[in-house]
């Protein structure tokens, strides 16, 4: 499928599908204005639809959710909601003191993180009782037709014996949605918000209130001014986070292959004892493993005491910390390498002899048979592998925190963002969000950026590899 197509037929599913849902609003509207009284009344009170038409038990619980509703707005959520919405700033009234018989006493005032939190929380419950509002005027509209045509309605427990024999995969899939919305996305929207705020260490709540300011922090970090602003901040840990995620992906890679290549070799004795021996490297949690070459690395570490050299490995700022990163890189490689061997071991045994054979054959020496045969076959098997990969390694906090801790400190290049010479975005993030002049806002921008740059990157790799675009080349 060609890249025209494949842009064509999405355009085509996104047409449907709107289209659909056009036809079902319009479906819906007809039922209630064609229809009988209980449709219409169904508009306006939930469940009386279904009382009149005789589900006297399902337009109870439709009532009552509407009145819990209406109590739920009156008394926590409308407050919130219309500060979130209409009022143009989270909170007027900071926390301030009242003078009270001579002696100063502190009044709260807004908050703007539960005016924000709760804000948000209590659209999603609009959200979710304007799609009950609807399944309870179809269900009104659908009794009417039913009715028209002498049909019997469903009675509850008819109901309920749907949602556990032909309906059942909606009850399993109801309870991890709930926790879905509660444990993902709403605090996914709550940190893609701050980015729009000006929550830092000067709009702290309780006493403080943080207020909207649009786009201006995302025009902080692409604006250029000066030798040491925030953007050319930003500029340089983007680019030392994309040559680290290239080098770790890639030196993992092909390195693994290599050695997969020479223990499948069929002169190589003792192959089980290779791969075992890399089984028990990939045993060891890699947390321990980065926290025990963080100890040798150190400048009084195993390694400079065995060399009686006093060389700081991991913090020495000279020549842009090149040391540092590249033991990174080695130690990273340290822990990788094992698992792309055991991985690429499994696709070169399926790879067919008569391959190589009919290469051999022809003439082709090994370097031609690796690169003709050998590495398209592990492109191919791999590709959603190394896409992975590369993404996980853009986000690989353990490695770069658990060794460097960003470091080291390089003031003149990155005091301006408070940021570190071997920091990724990701742990430059959490240093925003830790340090003792914590920038929310800034570290929720470059959340937001870290998403964009990963979701792109898969998407668009993905879409355009082999491995989807010829499933069936290699089989």
């Amino acid at each position: 499928m060609s890249e025209k197509s494949g842009e064509t037929a999405v355009r085509k599913k996104a047409g449907g599908f709107f289209a659909r849902l056009g036809s079902k609003i319009s479906a819906l509207f007809s039922g209630v204005i064609h229809g009988g009284i209980a449709p219409k009344l169904s508009c306006a009170f939930m469940g009386i639809g279904q009382i009149l038409q005789g589900q006297i038990v399902k337009g109870i619980l439709y009532a009552l959710t509407e009145v819990l509703f209406v109590l739920f707005m009156v008394f926590f959520g409308g407050n919130y909601l219309g500060k979130f919405l209409f009022s143009g700033h989270l909170g007027t009234i900071e926390e301030h003191n009242v003078e009270v018989n001579g002696i100063l006493e502190p009044v709260a005032g807004d908050n703007s993180m539960l005016i924000l939190l709760y804000g948000i929380a209590s659209l999603i419950v609009v959200i979710l009782f304007v799609t009950l509002w609807v399944m309870n005027v179809k269900g009104a509209v659908e009794n009417d037709a039913d009715l028209k045509n002498g049909k019997k309605l469903r009675t509850l427990k008819q109901d309920a014996a749907r949602f556990i024999n032909e309906k059942f995969y909606i009850t399993l899939l109801v309870p991890p949605m709930i926790g879905i919305l509660v444990f993902t996305v709403l605090p996914l929207i709550f940190m893609i918000l701050i980015a729009f705020t000006n929550y830092d260490y000067q709009h702290l709540p309780p006493k403080h209130l943080f207020d909207w300011v649009g786009l201006q922090n995302f025009a902080n970090l692409f604006t250029l001014s000066g030798t040491s602003s925030f953007a050319l901040v930003f500029l340089r840990v983007l680019l030392w986070t994309f040559v680290w995620a290239f080098i770790a992906t890639f030196s993992n890679y092909f390195a693994g292959m290599i050695f997969a290549l020479m223990i499948n070799k069929k002169s190589i004795k003792l192959k089980v004892l290779w791969r075992t021996m890399f089984v028990l490297a990939i045993a060891i949690p890699n947390f321990v493993t980065l926290l025990l070459m963080s100890k040798i690395l150190d400048s009084d570490g195993i390694l400079n005491v065995i060399f009686g050299t006093h060389i700081f490995w991991l913090s020495d700022i000279r020549y842009a910390s090149i040391i540092p990163r590249i033991m990174i890189i080695l130690v990273n490689m340290w822990i990788g390498i094992p698992y792309t061997i055991l991985m690429c071991s499994g696709i070169l045994m399926n790879i067919p002899d008569e391959l190589y054979e009919a290469a051999k054959l022809d003439g082709a020496n090994p370097i031609q048979i690796f690169i003709k045969i050998t590495l398209p076959y592990m492109f191919h098997a791999t590709g959603p592998y190394l896409i992975t990969q590369f993404v996980g390694n853009l986000n690989n906090f353990n490695v770069i925190w658990l060794l460097t801790g960003g470091g080291p400190g390089d003031n003149v290049l990155y005091g301006a963002g408070n940021a570190k010479s071997t920091d990724l975005l990701v742990t430059w993030l959490f240093r925003l969000t830790t340090d003792n002049n914590p920038q929310y806002n800034m570290a929720s921008v470059i959340g937001i950026i870290v998403f964009v740059i990963s979701a792109s990157l898969s998407l668009i790799t993905y879409n355009r590899s082999k491995a989807t675009k010829n499933e069936e080349e290699f089989q």
